[in-house]
């Protein structure tokens, strides 16, 4: 039997980042490949979950150069310190890796995640493949890589901003973007500049762009690069967690106790900061409801945001946690909606469970991500802003009542939440799209 490939795996320090590359190992690790997972020191450090329990996925670390009292939540000082730090020191943690494993099993291939393209640069210069796995949805990568072309139409500035408000089509089969949600905008001139030199490292050095995504998902991508490998849904494993903040667990007997699809799940993923008066018109439209919530208010990242609760707020028909175990609370049968901003995992997840969306989008790709949502997958509806520039109590109750009154919605959830799953059964293009990818590895 010929020996299976050994992947080092390393994806930027962010939750979003860090999850799928975990689901993505735990596929490979199952189909008996070899994985080293690389977290940084400090990652590992404030880990609460302990890392990987599966004999095939040994976790490693490297220093990310930054003091243990910095702040990880500016981007542009993490990237910087790790692109300064890390790429000197992957060699010698390869070499140690190879040297303990023998010759019968060394590093074949490097998989990183978006960010971390220098690592797929010194791999290369190792003699070792590279693939890159993306985190956000396979859309946001073809607008990255159309850059230099939007660049060239007049569409965008060198800076990344929009020349004029307009909507365009960078493919055919791809959602209508309105301009100003390209991922990229908002983020400043280092982080788009950042962006162009990462898609020009990962064209170079990443053989294969791995998407937690289907054909079916997002058919019109696939014919701008020949890279673009499919390979999701990727669902998590309760053996491999790697979440930085502990799992409130205690929700899942609360929905135990709850009549079948009478639940408000609410969440907005790792990164995003709510206005407090956001904030507050939030709480006030959970009371409006006449169902029951569950609403995750997590912890700070930086301890800067740290929410009070408004004074006429009751609360007494939810539950707020301040993180749970997402994809076991969708696949609950007492939830009836999800309340999303839309991030790429959390879409997936969202899909592959069923769930109705109501779409509350803040940054980068999640407009992009509301766009398959609401106008072309049809299983969900937007949150909308009122001439303040909020989403008002009225509107959350509003839509609430219309996306669990849809019964076409409702149709479309089962008939996405199918097809998805069927990319990953046997036979299932994802399959085997990911048996492709393990063969390309070991040859």
């Amino acid at each position: 039997m010929s020996i299976l490939p050994h992947f080092l795996v390393i994806p930027f320090p962010i939750l979003g980042h860090v999850n799928p590359l975990m689901q993505f190992s735990q596929v490979l690790a199952n189909y008996g490949c070899k994985i080293t997972f690389v977290h940084t020191e400090f990652n590992h450090n404030r880990s609460k979950t302990g890392g990987p329990r599966q004999e095939n996925i040994k976790l490693v670390t490297l220093p990310d150069g930054l003091e243990p009292e910095d702040d990880r939540s500016d981007l542009k000082k993490i990237m910087s310190s790790m692109k300064s730090t890390m790429p000197n020191k992957l060699p010698k943690l390869i070499e140690d890796i190879n040297a303990l494993d023998g010759n019968n099993n060394k590093i074949n291939c490097i998989i990183g995640t978006f960010n971390m393209g220098w690592a797929l640069e010194v791999g290369h210069k190792l003699g070792i493949k590279g693939a890159l796995l993306c985190p956000p949805s396979a859309t946001s990568l073809a607008c990255a890589v159309c850059i230099p072309k939007l660049i060239e139409d007049g569409i965008v500035d060198s800076e990344g901003n929009p020349t004029k408000k307009q909507e365009i089509q960078i493919s055919p089969n791809i959602p209508i973007i309105d301009t100003t949600n390209f991922p990229w905008h908002g983020l400043g001139k280092f982080l788009f500049e950042h962006i162009v030199q990462e898609i020009q490292t990962i064209i170079n050095f990443g053989e294969w762009w791995i998407c937690n995504t289907t054909y079916d998902l997002e058919p019109g991508v696939f014919s701008i690069s020949q890279k673009f490998l499919p390979i999701g849904p990727l669902i998590s494993n309760d053996n491999n967690k790697s979440s930085i903040w502990q799992e409130d667990t205690t929700c899942l007997d609360w929905l135990d106790k709850q009549p079948p699809q009478s639940v408000i799940y609410v969440s907005f993923g790792s990164l995003v900061v709510m206005d407090q008066n956001q904030f507050n018109e939030l709480a006030l439209g959970l009371d409006l409801l006449d169902k029951t919530f569950l609403w995750v208010v997590r912890p700070s990242n930086d301890n800067k945001v740290n929410y009070t609760y408004p004074n006429d707020f009751h609360g007494n028909k939810g539950k707020i946690v301040s993180w749970a175990p997402q994809r076991k609370i969708l696949n609950h049968p007492s939830i009836a909606c999800f309340i999303s901003h839309c991030g790429w995992n959390s879409t997936i997840e969202g899909v592959h469970a069923g769930v109705p969306f109501l779409c509350w989008p803040f940054i980068a790709d999640q407009f992009l991500n509301k766009s398959y949502i609401c106008d072309v997958w049809k299983i969900g509806l937007e949150l909308e802003k009122d001439d303040n520039g909020f989403i008002s109590r009225h509107e959350i109750r509003k839509k609430v009542d219309q996306v669990l009154g849809d019964d076409d919605i409702k149709t479309m959830c089962l008939k996405m939440k199918k097809i998805t799953i069927n990319n990953i059964e046997e036979g299932g293009q994802s399959s085997h799209n990911l048996k492709k990818f393990i063969s390309w590895a070991n040859y």
